[in-house]
């Protein structure tokens, strides 16, 4: 069971202290002020392990990678094999132009608080036609693929029901319902709403056409170590197979060629500065940088879509081609 890479050690960490910090809270109800928290964290984490997983397969054995994404999928909210057909085919190949599921201009070009907090509801519904499509051509033509899907829905329906099972069982019905709630249930929608949410801020008011400014970042260390690299997202569009743990060694070789208003040193003040300042003076929300997605540059201009073929990796473009479990590019 030994990871691909060393780094990977702490996301096993992590996600051995998933269940233990949910058992927990459905024992012992007293403890809930206390671990909750910890469980809307680790369910966000488990977002950004499912995308580097997806990414980057953590171990070599298919089966282990496999057998990881399945356990992930209980504690992030969903089973994983969506961001196959939502971000690795289609997110990596539009970069947030037209074609993508999860754009952010869909119904207006404005960033701001009420938009941000909506746009997972948004998006949710618009990525559920490229899952469906996934499914139905996994059942038509590759049946490991499909049974493996069907295994990690089965799995992560099958967690839901038991945890609340458990908590009825153990402090009767309401009670509880309010215990698997906070240590389980509303910590797993936080785990899909913050990862569309991440996608949100990453690439609103980016330029998708340009060779590096198509993308926003969040360059704190102490953000990025609890998120796994995962607010360093030029590189990570530019080199999608690269290991999560070269993002800044990545990050560092392009950074000057990013426009500075995309390398944002704080999380928290940026989130403060975009929405809640915003909130009561609008004339300060984010602007526009560079070319907008939904206005593509003419054919004569060089730096229009040919620029914006950069590395992408091995993208699989075919269920046919996907190893059941790797669901990746490998590095």
């Amino acid at each position: 069971m030994l990871p691909r890479n060393r780094a990977d050690y702490r996301v096993m960490a992590w996600a051995l202290l998933m269940p233990i910090v949910v058992i927990a809270q459905l024992v012992n109800p007293k403890l809930l002020p206390y671990l909750s928290p910890l469980s809307f964290y680790l369910a966000m984490a488990a977002g950004t392990i499912a995308h580097n997983h997806n990414h980057c397969p953590t171990f070599k054995n298919r089966k282990l990678n496999e057998a990881f994404a399945t356990w992930i999928s209980v504690f992030y909210g969903y089973p994983t094999f969506a961001w196959v057909p939502t971000h690795n085919l289609n997110h990596h190949k539009h970069v947030n132009r037209e074609g993508d599921a999860t754009i952010t201009w869909r119904h207006t070009p404005r960033n701001t608080w009420y938009v941000a907090l909506s746009y997972y509801f948004i998006s949710a519904f618009y990525q559920s036609t490229p899952i469906k499509e996934y499914i139905a051509k996994a059942k038509r033509s590759n049946p490991k693929l499909h049974k493996h899907i069907v295994k990690q829905y089965t799995i992560w329906g099958a967690a839901l029901v038991g945890a609340l099972a458990t908590g009825a069982v153990l402090h009767g019905p309401w009670q509880g319902f309010k215990v698997f709630a906070l240590a389980f249930g509303l910590p797993c929608l936080f785990g899909t709403w913050s990862m569309m949410w991440f996608n949100y801020m990453q690439h609103v008011h980016c330029d998708p056409w340009s060779a590096h400014n198509h993308s926003r970042n969040i360059t704190g260390r102490v953000f990025n170590f609890l998120v796994f690299n995962n607010g360093l997202h030029t590189i990570h569009h530019e080199h999608p197979g690269s290991h999560w743990s070269k993002a800044y060694e990545l990050h560092d070789a392009i950074k000057n060629q990013v426009d500075p208003r995309l390398n944002e040193p704080s999380f928290l003040w940026w989130v403060f500065r975009a929405y809640v300042i915003t909130a009561f003076f609008p004339s300060l929300e984010t602007k526009q940088v560079g070319r907008a997605a939904y206005d593509p540059p003419s054919s004569s201009e060089s730096d229009g879509p040919k620029t914006h073929m950069r590395e992408q990796g091995p993208l699989i473009d075919s269920v046919d081609a996907l190893d059941a479990g790797n669901n990746a590019q490998m590095a």
